[in-house]
Order: structure tokens, then C-alpha cells, then sequence
């Protein structure tokens, strides 16, 4: 399996070359050169297999000749032995048609969990064999950030540089990320937004005087591997609703489009996803490009849902080259454009393309709220406020077949945002017992202004340059 890069011009890489390099070197994010595809007959077989054994089939065609079957499955075993339900992501049913994905079983209480274990596994893997050191440069919108230094923390391989904006990620999510003390681990708190990090983050894969010191790579969404490794749920949802003879319909709380771009991919493979549905809060810019073609970016308004608090979703790039045909000349012409005017017009095909999988809701703050407690005083059930976004989006959403359930992406711990939760239904989540001293463990991050100049001055005077052995 080769990776080509969305605008065009960066060399194609194998599996273990994508997982390391991140970004491309020509700015743009690599996909596979084509989606493997699995026939009716091989996802009937997939029934009843462990989650481990599920992400070992589901993902073997896109690692190719990199790890073998069985040192993949013994990789994803350990990524999922860390989880507190031996389902990994198991199904919970509020009524006759709507159902729950619990995707916060993993170590941080966050759908990142599922992706990142495994990712910090793969590193270990490719960097032993090249006797390198890799140094981890990322931006979180709340939970990237905790899922991968806590699969990281104190390797002597990789050094982990996080980026999360100042007072705009919750207490939780903060402080399970600056808790932890591990030596390679360096948390630092940027006056800006999200965006504003991740374009940071980005430059600085584009900066050669940094990328030629050290081995710079990515952690958030825009890494393929991790991506990859979202797609499995898809596949472990439906295969219990009956899949693959019956479709499944995915509404998915959305910021930077990764979670997303995953169920697209499983699509592509195979899998019978009758609707997509993209769930976006005010922070509307994915909800504007589905259902108008205006991509266009907009200033970030601070919610109770921050992980969705994005104006620039890297992984759209993504889609919007598989919906040009592959086109990278164009792709690299549109995101300049973006790039210079903060405008992106979706050609026609592209939008055509688009909405023969997804469609999208924006939801509004009351409408959160109001879907948290059609949960907790119908269902029983406590969710988060981004879980909220998407569940709201699946019960508004028409046009479906009656037959055909909906599951909602429930992408986090509701204890994450206890305040939030509390405002909504009048009842503060516990934090799970394992992390219950959250709020009493010492804390250690670093505060930079917002600028490219700040962050990269830090990164280089603290990390270990690459030591590459032939």
C-alpha cells in the first residue's frame, strides 16, 4: 500500500513512512492511493470477532508489508488491553432507533483513546527499527492532547510537545494533560484559539531549518495511522446492528473532520453506511461547506463543547481531494486560496460527491442542552455536551428509512465537563475511579504568546535532535 499526498507533488511513502512523517512535505495530508475493499461475504465474517481481532483485519490491507498479521494483532492487543470495557467501544441503546457508541473506555475518557494507544505503539515499533528519536509536535482542541501523552509518557524515543489554548479547554481535560510530570512530556498553553495552534503546528512542518534537526511528527488527526485506526469502530457498530445486510446511519459530533473522515473510509470499503451525518455546534464551517459549498472561516466563538470550537478542519482536505477525483493540482490551488482569503468555494462535482454520503446539523447551544436532558430524563443516560451536538443532529435529521438505526458518537466522558453537565440536568459525573485524584495532582505546563516564533524558539531549545543510524 502506497500514501499520495492531497496536493500532489510529495513522494508516495509505504505505511511505516506515513506514520512518521505526519504532514507531506508539500503541505498537504496523504491517503492511500486506493481504498481497499471488502466484499459482503468478508464483513459477514467479521461478526463476533474481539475488538483487537476486529482492528487487525479492518486494518491490515492500509499497513501492507510494514507489520506482519501477527505482529499487528499483537500491537492492537495491547492497545486495547488498556480498556475499562472489555468490549473496547461497546453499543448502549437509548430507544427504539437511537443508539450510543461509548467511545471513552480508554485511559483519558476520550474517543482519542482508540486511535492514539495504538499509535504510540506504531512509533515504538518504526523508530526501533531505525534507531531514531522522534520529537512530537500537536495541538489539541481538549483531547488529542491527554490521549497522546498518556501513550507516550516516558519513552526514551520521542519527546511530546502539546499545544492547547489558554483557558479554553476544560479543568479535566487540562489537567490530564499538564498532570503528567514524565520528563519527555512538555505541555504549553498559547494565547490564541485552536486554529491558531494548529496553524502553528503546521508551519513548523513546513519549516526545514526545524524538520532538518529534528524528526518532527504528528499526533493529531492529520497523521494517517491514527486516523486508520477510527475507521474499526464503524465496522464494530454495524456488524452488531446487522450489518452488512442492514445499512447503518452515523451521526458524528465534528471539529477537525478526522472522526468523521473515518466513517467515509469505511464507507469506501464496504461497509454499508447509509447516512453520515457531520454535527456541528455554532462553530459552523463544515455544516456551511455541506450544505452550501461556502467554506469559509469565520472567528471562533468559545462554547461548552471546545473540542469543537474550530474554524479550520485539516482533515476536509482529505475529502475534498477524494471528491475532485484525486486532483491534487486543484487541491493545492483551493487551499492557497484559502490560505490567502479564508474562503474556499466547493466546485459542483465536489459538492455533488459529497452529499451522496453526508449531510449536516448545526445545533445551537439550547439545542445541546436540550438533548442532554431528552437523555438523562428519558434514556437514563449522562452525556457529554459534544455527544449532545451529535445526538441532537441524529433526532432532527429526516429522510432516513425507518428501518434504519442511527448511532450517535458518544466522543467523551461526560465527568470531562462536569460543569457543563451539571448546568444542563442539575447532576455533576463522577470521574471514574481511576483518575478520581484528577483535581488534586500537581500541574506543570508552560504559557507562550500565540506566535509561530514563540512556539518554535521552545520546541527547538528543549527537544532531541534526530539521530538517524544506517
Amino acid at each position: 500500500m502506497k500514501y499520495v499526498s492531497t496536493r500532489g507533488t510529495a513522494p508516495a511513502l509505504d505505511f511505516e513512512g506515513v506514520t512518521l512523517a505526519g504532514l507531506a512535505s508539500d503541505g498537504g495530508l496523504y491517503v492511500p492511493e486506493t481504498w481497499p475493499q471488502f466484499s459482503h461475504d468478508e464483513i459477514s465474517a467479521m461478526a463476533g470477532l474481539p475488538y483487537a481481532g476486529l482492528a487487525q483485519r479492518i486494518m491490515q490491507p492500509f499497513v501492507g508489508d510494514c507489520l506482519t498479521p501477527e505482529r499487528l494483532g499483537v500491537l492492537t492487543a495491547k492497545a486495547y488491553g488498556k480498556f475499562s470495557h472489555a468490549a473496547v467501544t461497546p453499543l448502549r441503546q437509548l430507544d427504539e432507533r437511537h443508539t450510543l457508541l461509548e467511545l471513552f473506555h480508554g485511559p483519558t475518557l476520550a474517543f482519542k483513546d482508540v486511535a492514539l494507544q495504538l499509535l504510540g505503539l506504531l512509533f515504538e515499533e518504526f523508530l526501533a527499527r531505525r534507531h531514531d528519536h522522534l520529537t512530537i509536535v500537536g495541538a489539541t482542541s481538549g483531547d488529542t492532547g491527554s490521549a497522546a501523552i498518556d501513550a507516550v509518557a516516558g519513552s526514551a524515543k520521542v519527546d511530546i510537545f502539546m499545544l492547547h489554548p489558554h483557558g479554553r479547554v476544560s479543568d479535566v481535560q487540562r489537567r490530564q494533560m499538564t498532570s503528567v510530570l514524565a520528563p519527555n512530556v512538555y505541555n504549553i498553553a498559547i494565547d490564541g484559539s485552536f486554529d491558531d495552534a494548529q496553524a502553528t503546528v503546521k508551519r513548523m512542518f513546513n519549516d526545514a531549518a526545524v524538520t532538518g534537526r529534528f524528526g518532527i511528527a504528528a499526533v493529531n488527526s492529520i497523521n494517517w495511522a491514527r486516523l486508520m485506526a477510527q475507521v474499526v469502530y464503524y465496522f464494530a457498530a454495524a456488524l452488531q446492528l446487522g450489518a452488512p445486510a442492514r445499512k447503518v446511519a452515523f451521526a458524528v459530533p465534528t471539529g477537525n473532520f478526522g472522526d468523521v473522515f473515518a466513517g467515509y473510509v469505511a464507507a469506501q470499503m464496504g461497509l454499508p453506511i447509509e447516512r453520515l451525518i457531520v454535527a456541528t455546534n455554532i462553530n459552523d464551517i463544515l455544516h456551511r461547506a455541506l450544505s452550501s459549498g461556502d467554506y469559509s472561516a469565520a472567528t471562533v466563538t468559545p462554547t461548552a463543547a471546545p473540542s469543537m470550537d474550530i474554524q479550520v478542519s485539516s482533515n476536509f482536505e482529505r475529502l475534498l481531494f477524494d471528491a475532485a477525483g484525486g486532483d491534487g493540482a486543484q487541491i493545492t490551488q483551493q487551499m492557497a486560496e484559502f490560505d490567502a482569503t479564508r474562503v474556499l468555494r466547493l466546485t459542483n462535482t465536489q459538492r455533488e460527491a459529497m452529499a451522496t454520503l453526508f449531510t449536516s446539523v448545526r445545533a445551537e447551544p439550547a439545542d445541546m442542552i436540550a438533548a442532554q436532558r431528552w437523555a438523562y430524563e428519558a434514556c437514563g443516560e449522562v452525556i457529554d455536551p459534544h455527544t449532545a451536538i451529535g445526538l441532537h443532529a441524529a433526532r432532527v435529521t429526516a429522510g432516513l428509512a425507518p428501518d434504519v438505526p442511527v448511532v450517535t458518537l458518544a466522543t467523551a466522558h461526560p465527568a470531562k465537563f462536569g460543569d457543563a453537565v451539571e448546568y444542563a440536568i442539575g447532576v455533576r459525573p463522577a470521574l471514574p475511579a481511576r483518575i478520581a485524584d484528577l483535581i488534586e495532582r500537581e500541574e506543570r505546563y508552560d504559557r507562550l504568546a500565540g506566535t509561530y516564533e514563540a512556539v518554535r524558539d521552545y520546541v527547538t531549545a528543549r527537544a532531541t535532535p534526530r539521530h538517524q543510524i544506517a
